[in-house]
């Protein structure tokens, strides 16, 4: 399945390079489906979708590619109330008119996969070794005097509440 067909996915992946514009990648993401009915006689779905979606890191604001292997059961149901009944192994899909969209489907599972706010794996190291450095300068900027401006001002209440 094309990325482009996925337009909520779309608004949260980098650009295109070379292109200038909010255009996700033209790669497909694979994806297996497998449906069946449980012991109970609930349709069930399993969903592995893979791909590699690029991001834009909002540390370092370079692009980089997030690698997603997700893994859903999932099982159809017809009624918001139905959603109750449904075992804790399996999240639930409500379809409207008995039909189901398979696009739909794995979108969620890939924005399910997106982080909140999407690092460039490394991104932390760096961002430590960033922030030594300014610790240290911290550091040094506490062994000079402190300046204190109102010192003086406590000996001068002193004087004139004993006077």
């Amino acid at each position: 399945m094309p990325l482009v067909r996925l337009q909520r996915l779309a608004e949260l992946l980098a650009p295109v390079e070379g292109s200038g514009e909010a255009s996700p990648a033209r790669d497909a993401v694979p994806f297996e489906a497998r449906f069946g009915i449980d012991r109970q006689g609930l349709v069930v779905i399993d969903i592995r979708v893979s791909a590699s979606l690029p991001l834009v890191c909002q540390r370092s604001l370079e692009v980089f590619q997030l690698p997603v292997e997700r893994r859903s059961k999932l099982v159809v149901i017809e009624d918001i109330a139905n959603q109750e009944s449904v075992p804790d192994i399996y999240e639930p899909i409500l379809v409207e008119d008995r039909r189901l969209a398979m696009a739909d489907l794995v979108e969620e599972e890939l924005l399910l996969a997106i982080p909140q706010v999407p690092r460039r794996p490394g991104a932390e190291n760096e961002e430590r070794v960033s922030k030594g450095v300014a610790e240290s300068t911290d550091l040094e900027a506490e062994e000079e005097p402190t300046h204190r401006p109102f010192q003086g001002l406590a000996g001068l209440m002193r004087k004139t509440s004993g006077t």
